[in-house]
């Protein structure tokens, strides 16, 4: 028992992870330049990439077309063909006009397009060349009044006869309602029934 309480009993615990500091402060240094060659490789890829700046478009927008026009949609078919108007660069379907002319005006569209949202400034010569351009068109006559006169008569026989179409398509659709109203009565019973007379005054 003497023996016993003498000797020292230490506590065991050379069960824990026992920490070399220098192999993890080399671990560290190590992830450090690996995160610092990715930054300049990234950095060293180029520079951002340079779009055009916007210009104004070189065709019509085409609004009108399937105006009035009925169409069997399935959701099968292809985009091109579905309900609304289809924009073949971002190859989606915008439902109406309003939100169609917003979707070729915006910045998603023209950055498809490679433009950025800048307007190229105009130098002074530009705008000098633009104003000659514009005078010699005058000059020459490039719309004149006579040509205003010929596009408002042509606009106005057009119309014309536009409305002589209507005017056709509701007499054909009134005569065909006549046709189909019109009951087949038998000559021999309107004769009995006394009603023989009613056509004409002739016998």
């Amino acid at each position: 028992m003497a023996e016993s309480s003498n000797s020292v009993v230490g506590v065991d615990n050379t069960f824990r992870k026992k920490f070399d500091r220098e192999e993890y402060l080399q671990r560290a240094r190590e992830r450090e330049e690996k995160e610092s060659e990715k930054k300049s490789k990234s950095k060293s890829k180029g520079p951002p990439v340079q779009r055009k700046p916007l210009k104004h478009r070189d065709y019509q927008v085409d609004l009108e077309s399937r105006l009035g026009k009925t169409q069997v949609v399935t959701p099968i078919a292809p985009l091109s063909q579905q309900a609304g108007y289809y924009c073949s660069v971002c190859e989606c379907v915008v439902k109406d006009s309003a939100n169609y002319l917003d979707h070729i005006n915006g910045k998603k569209h023209q950055r498809a397009l490679g433009m950025s949202m800048r307007v190229e400034r105009a130098s002074l010569e530009q705008v000098q060349q633009r104003f000659e351009v514009l005078k010699k068109r005058k000059d020459t006559g490039g719309l004149t009044e006579q040509d205003f006169d010929e596009r408002i008569l042509k606009q106005q026989q057009e119309e014309e006869e536009r409305k002589r179409q209507r005017r056709e398509k509701k007499k054909e659709k009134k005569r065909e309602k006549a046709i189909e109203e019109e009951p087949e009565v038998d000559p021999d019973i309107a004769t009995m029934m006394g009603f023989g007379g009613f056509g004409s005054s002739k016998k």
